[in-house]
């Protein structure tokens, strides 16, 4: 491997907007603000919705029906081109 082409991973902390929920992690993302986690200052990125938020993952995401739509298509459009 070339030696100073791989990035550097630090400690960071995401923080979702939507629930105020903080994960630490490491990633090659920085950032000037900071926010002190378990008695150690981070630098925080602020994003808008992560699996804490997004319905997909908090179970309150609303099921389409395509079969009823699908036989409402059907319905409207069974005569049309003959």
């Amino acid at each position: 491997m070339k030696t100073d082409t791989h990035p550097t991973y630090a400690p960071v902390v995401f923080r979702d907007l939507a629930s105020g929920a903080t994960f630490l992690t490491r990633s090659t993302v920085s950032s000037n603000k900071t926010i002190e986690l378990d008695g150690v200052e981070y630098p925080v990125i602020d994003v808008e919705i992560s699996s804490e938020s997004h319905p997909f993952y908090t179970g309150k995401q609303r099921i389409m029906d395509s079969a009823g739509r699908v036989e409402k298509f059907n319905q409207r459009f069974k005569g049309f081109g003959k």
